[in-house]
């Protein structure tokens, strides 16, 4: 797979918030989570736990070391075994928002397992097409990470650094926090490529020069016949190899890449708005704005003025909608017209150094976005 493919697509994604905690739990303890509307990420500083979902799915075991990701934000549990009482994470971590941090201890002492959970809070204007493809969890063992030494160390410097109140720590554990959520994610999408169609593309000599491209260079003038071309194809095998691998027609995923661009073009107030459309490849003002207008629901003035905050909403559904033909996409593209459970110890706002006695520690995005389940576990 070409590495400057995968760090285009993955380019967009970036973390704007987190909320991260150190947990100890002894004794036979089980923590429930729930649905959320960000990333999670549990790694395994000592000892182990095991987790489960609400399904007919085994339960899956985090020793010392190990590293799992929950892209989607999926519903899960976490425990010293299997079949444990669980508490609700709620009750363990009512109040929490984005910029905190935060200690719990669970089950009864002595406290021999300790684990660093976060909820990671990206951009939603950034989130690539191929991240719906991955499985609700990626469990990364502790030998595959040591051969990521940058993903490794930083794992292991993080328990140290997020207890830090120096100037400027805030912003270090956010930028080592998505350090480990795009390493991790890279490594998933390179091992995965052959069990998901959408990630084959990314290995296909052709459709992943197309989707370099598109990423890449979205505000050219493409058309069907030039990322063709560019591919080293035919129209017709690109188009439907295309669709195959990617699930849509390459000027759809041109026409999403460039709106995407253009959502986040309307966060930043110091661009102008009339120079948004040429600057993601629009020929015309009334077509960005028609394109604009049918992807999201309002037209790029009305977004920019309700500001929103950048959390992951729910995925687009587009089966209430019949699907765009060739040229409806192409017109688009080119914009012609358990135990004994203890209160958390201690929270402290990273942007105050204030501790008020609550905090959260995990659990993660609508469970539909989640591809059908699944898991990742190469061991």
């Amino acid at each position: 797979m070409h590495d400057d493919v995968l760090s285009e697509l993955l380019r967009p994604l970036w973390l704007t918030d987190i909320f991260h905690s150190m947990w100890q739990a002894g004794g036979s303890w089980g923590v429930k989570g729930h649905d959320d509307n960000c990333a999670i990420v549990h790694y395994m500083v000592e000892d182990r736990c095991v987790i489960s979902f609400d399904d007919d799915s085994p339960p899956i075991e985090l020793r010392e070391g190990d590293l799992a990701i929950f892209p989607h934000g999926s519903a899960h549990t976490f425990a010293a075994e299997a079949g444990a009482r669980t508490t609700p994470l709620s009750a363990l971590v009512p109040h929490c928002r984005p910029g905190r941090s935060g200690g719990v201890s669970v089950g009864t002492p002595p406290y021999r397992t300790r684990m660093l959970c976060a909820s990671l809070h990206f951009s939603a204007i950034g989130e690539p097409g191929l991240y719906q493809a991955l499985p609700r969890i990626i469990v990364l063992r502790r030998h595959m990470l040591e051969g990521e030494p940058l993903l490794l160390r930083t794992l292991e410097s993080l328990p140290s650094e997020i207890g830090r109140t120096a100037p400027g720590s805030r912003l270090v554990t956010l930028r080592a926090f998505e350090t480990v959520f795009v390493l991790s994610l890279r490594i998933a999408m390179e091992e995965l490529a052959e069990e998901s169609p959408a990630l084959q593309a990314l290995h296909h000599p052709g459709i992943s020069k197309a989707l370099l491209a598109i990423h890449g260079s979205y505000a050219e003038s493409w058309t069907v016949e030039s990322l063709a071309r560019e591919a080293g194809m035919s129209r017709s095998v690109f188009s439907q190899m295309f669709r195959e691998l990617v699930g849509e027609p390459p000027m759809r995923h041109l026409t999403v890449r460039r709106l995407q661009e253009a959502r986040r073009l309307l966060t930043d107030t110091s661009v102008p708005q009339q120079d948004i459309a040429q600057r993601i490849g629009y020929r015309s003002q009334v077509g960005f704005h028609l394109a604009f207008r049918k992807e999201f629901g309002a037209t790029p003035g009305e977004y920019r003025a309700r500001r929103p905050l950048p959390s992951r909403p729910a995925p687009r559904d587009h089966s209430a909608r019949p699907p765009a033909t060739d040229a409806e996409n192409s017109e688009a593209a080119s914009g012609t017209d358990s135990g004994a459970v203890s209160a958390v110890d201690s929270v402290t706002d990273s942007r105050t150094g204030s501790a008020n006695g609550s905090a959260r520690a995990s659990a993660v995005a609508p469970a539909s976005v989640s591809t059908e389940g699944g898991t990742w576990d190469p061991a």
